[in-house]
């Protein structure tokens, strides 16, 4: 198992250190696993590592790094939507799938420190799970996070560095730091082992309703459940066990929007924007670094973007508060983004929506 240059095809060992290629090119994954069958599930291995023989995973070090992320519930909304329940997860956001993967590889090639940036949640949850590795961490967020995610960051006993400027600015001072230390960028983006945890969302669903849904909603900022899902959705359908793809809904903001522009305009790479504010801090990303590939992913399975109008979030999470569900802002886009999509497409039934942050994360 190598990582492989998504840019130039040069190959490197997984255990490298680089958190890119030399040619400045993001890493692949050249692993194919078993064709997916429920099967060879671990039914009794209540996390998201029962999916462990279609994962890339070395060795048993995710047995000390897990803290029982996944296999969360799906419930009715209403007759047409169901929510996958993610943010019941150990740091409240679906982020820790990807995290746990993560960290697990960083423990088993003897990883001591790693550094990320974050808006708020990936680097929550990187904060955890290396608390739980006995690996030093340091979290780079922006100006406006929520202060009760860097609260949380700093209790795992991670140094969460506030950076002034946008989330885009956050990221290039974290790479300096990597560039300039050498230390491990343990980045949701860039390394392909945090996908090997975010497709676990579509096993897990596949698994809970014994098919997928006709269509599903998924918030796309830098595309680490988006590309997740997309993964997943090779692997069952090169397995046999669907026919086809459901119909994707990719939301973004109206205030940042690099992805949904360049689909409607039939680029190949992101559309060159300027972001302003939105409260959906964990998709405010002008500049995603694997947006090519989230816009290949996107013509081969024919998804559809819309926005999250920006003042029908907050009644978005309103109306969903008063069913029970208080989820964060970003997450209510997600409904936001749903609704709109009804009044631009119709009535859409057999809808399934992440419920990807906890509410109490983003009072602010």
């Amino acid at each position: 198992m190598d990582f492989v240059c998504a840019k130039c095809g040069k190959r490197e060992s997984v255990a490298t250190r680089k958190a890119k290629c030399d040619c400045g090119g993001l890493w692949k994954l050249d692993f194919t696993p078993p064709a997916f069958d429920l099967g060879q599930v671990d039914k009794k291995e209540w996390s998201l590592f029962r999916y462990r023989r279609f994962m890339a995973l070395e060795g048993e070090s995710w047995k000390t790094i897990t803290l029982g992320e996944g296999m969360t519930p799906i419930v009715p909304l209403d007759e047409n939507v169901l929510l996958k329940m993610d943010y019941f997860m150990p740091t409240l956001s679906f982020k820790d799938r990807g995290a746990a993967v993560l960290v697990a590889h960083c423990k088993a090639i003897g990883v001591d420190k790693v550094v990320q940036d974050s808006s708020g949640n990936a680097g929550n949850s990187v904060a955890a799970y290396c608390a739980r590795a006995g690996i030093a961490c340091q979290i780079f967020v922006p100006e406006g996070t929520s202060p009760k995610k860097i609260g949380m960051i700093r209790a795992h006993g991670a140094q969460c560095t506030v950076v002034p400027g946008s989330r885009d600015h956050c990221a290039d001072v974290c790479r300096e730091t990597v560039e300039k230390e050498g230390v491990y960028y343990a980045n949701h983006v860039y390394n392909p082992f945090f996908y090997e945890g975010t497709k676990t969302y579509l096993y897990e669903v596949y698994e809970q309703l014994g098919r997928l849904p006709k269509n599903i909603v998924i918030p796309v900022g830098n595309g680490t459940l988006f590309l997740g899902v997309m993964h997943a959705l090779d692997e069952l359908i090169a397995a046999g066990r669907i026919d086809g793809a459901p119909q994707i809904i990719a939301l973004q903001t109206e205030t940042c929007d690099p992805l949904l522009q360049a689909a409607e305009q039939g680029l190949e790479h992101p559309a060159d924007i300027r972001p302003t504010p939105t409260i959906a801090e964990g998709i405010a990303i002008g500049k995603p670094m694997r947006g090519e590939e989230i816009l290949a992913y996107a013509r081969k399975y024919g998804v559809r973007f819309v926005h999250a109008p920006e003042d029908e979030i907050l009644p978005a999470r309103e109306a969903l508060a008063k069913q029970g569900i208080y989820c964060e802002h970003t997450t209510a886009a997600n409904y936001a983004a749903y609704l709109n999509y009804c009044r631009l497409y119709g009535d859409t039934p057999d809808t399934l929506i992440t419920m990807c942050g906890a509410g109490l994360k983003s009072d602010h």
